[in-house]
């Protein structure tokens, strides 16, 4: 299975830059976060994908959707893979809102309002990871998946820090971190 972390946000921009929360609500994808998106899918072509499982906040779909039109796949929405609820970028986008910006992707399982209302504890997040790797184990083809996700979420899931547009290779059914170091390196 391969974890790939978001393309840069408009978020993430002035968030690096200032380390102040700048208000954006669900932002969009940075020109750099469209060409990471764009190295990813060229990166990941000659990968055996089956499956993209995304996160529903924007910047995920736009990471996602380049990978998916290049393989000729569908993406699978989910909120289980989606950031941990800290931030003004982690205040979402309905899924009505959602469905008129990317009309190739079916959010009609979602719930309209999909985030959580207010902070999420990091052993919440640590137990949607736990849950999602055991989803994952159980399939005879979790190779062949890509989750495209956020920083918190991937943290949770592996105990490591990644950067916009990096990727992991990991195994689901290999046990999880014993400890999440909740700390951007």
């Amino acid at each position: 299975m391969i974890l790939l972390r978001h393309g840069q946000s408009e978020f993430n921009l002035l968030f690096t830059q200032t380390r102040r929360d700048p208000g954006i609500v669900d932002p969009v994808l940075t020109p750099l976060g469209h060409s990471q998106a764009g190295a990813a899918a060229e990166a990941l072509a000659r990968e055996e994908i089956r499956r993209i499982v995304v996160s529903p906040y924007r910047r995920a779909i736009q990471t996602a959707l380049p990978v998916a039109r290049r393989l000729g796949l569908r993406l699978t929405v989910t909120p289980v893979v989606r950031e941990r609820y800290a931030f003004s970028c982690d205040i979402g986008s309905p899924t009505t809102e959602l469905g008129m910006a990317f009309p190739e992707v079916d959010f009609t399982h979602l719930e309209e309002v999909w985030w959580p209302a207010e902070e999420e504890p990091a052993a919440q997040v640590e137990g949607r990871a736990s849950l999602f790797r055991a989803e994952m184990a159980a399939l005879d083809d979790w190779a062949h998946t890509l989750v495209v996700s956020h920083w918190g979420f991937i943290l949770a899931f592996t105990g490591q820090s990644v950067m916009n547009g990096q990727m992991l290779r990991v195994d689901p059914t290999i046990p999880g971190p014993d400890t999440v170091v909740w700390k951007h390196h």
